[in-house]
């Protein structure tokens, strides 16, 4: 339980760091951005290159994937349900709620969160995978389809899956533990050079962006908003959970299960959200409501699992 609260600690100590850094200026008005493109096209890759080519490539595929996947889609589903038939609300609007109910920040926090709380970054990797090679590629065609866009092709889903950043790194990573193929230090050397400025990019930003944080300011997106942010820190971890359970995890695994499922929404959710003009306000809402309470959900699954 001490490492888990040490680990926390050194997460929430640079996050700290980087909204004091917001609160003055201190890197300019650009700063949040430059940092988290530095984190994911630069040094998160590498990172996942490194962890995943000395993990156990058997895990990565294997219940832990399923977990994630299945409590991800119910905690979904669950949101999708209440705001088609009880609210009333369209089914782009659906769709995009539904995503911030389920849809987890991976990469700016579950790398930090399973490199510092549990001890091991590949614990990150099913839930990346599940999302950047299932989830991304369903949601953004029914996306497409509803709102009248231009409808993906089969082509374009797989060149976006093969040109992410992560993706390549984790495919790599996961490569080299297949084969095991171990490439020298003067190859190794400059990687986790470049790697190691992946975790401090990221906190850094993610403190800077809660500067101007300010949740709950539009009336009639907060019922959507506050079921979404139920489903996310409270619902998807309870189902990841019961999944992880059923399926025979326990103990580190069955806590890394729960701990990937309580990580708030993802930010770049929004970013599609203002792509589509479907529920703007809710995506970015959830961001921050769920990026303050995931935290407290994170705890309190490691004195209960403890």
């Amino acid at each position: 339980m001490t490492g888990v609260l040490s680990g926390f600690f050194i997460v929430w100590a640079v996050i700290g760091l980087g909204y004091g850094i917001g609160r003055l200026g201190v890197l300019g008005a650009d700063a949040q951005q430059v940092l988290s493109r530095l984190a994911f096209y630069v040094g998160s890759p590498p990172l996942l290159f490194l962890t995943l080519s000395e993990a156990d490539v058997h895990r990565v595929f294997s219940v832990p994937l399923l977990v994630a996947a299945g409590s991800a889609w119910l905690a979904m589903l669950a949101y999708g349900l209440i705001s088609r038939f009880v609210l009333r609300r369209d089914a782009s609007t659906v769709v995009m709620g539904a995503q911030a109910a389920g849809q987890v920040n991976a990469a700016n926090l579950g790398i930090p969160i399973a490199m510092f709380v549990l001890g091991d970054a590949s614990q990150v990797a099913p839930v990346m995978l599940f999302q950047l090679t299932l989830n991304t590629p369903l949601y953004l065609t029914v996306m497409d389809t509803l709102t009248g866009g231009r409808r993906p092709t089969v082509s374009s889903v797989l060149r976006s899956i093969v040109t992410n950043p992560l993706i390549v790194g984790s495919a790599l990573g996961i490569l080299c533990a297949a084969t095991g193929l171990t490439l020298p230090d003067l190859v190794l050397e400059p990687v986790r050079i470049v790697a190691g400025a992946a975790v401090p990019a990221m906190l850094l930003a993610f403190g800077i962006s809660l500067v101007r944080a300010r949740p709950l300011s539009v009336p009639g997106a907060r019922v959507d908003t506050l079921l979404a942010t139920g489903a996310k820190v409270v619902l998807h971890p309870a189902l990841a959970f019961a999944l992880a359970w059923a399926l025979g995890l326990t103990g580190p695994a069955l806590y890394a299960a729960v701990v990937m499922a309580s990580l708030p929404t993802a930010q770049n959710l929004y970013v599609a959200a203002v792509r589509y003009d479907r529920a703007t306000t809710v995506c970015r809402d959830t961001v921050l409501l769920t990026t303050g309470t995931s935290m407290l959900t994170m705890t309190a699954v490691a004195v209960f699992l403890s």
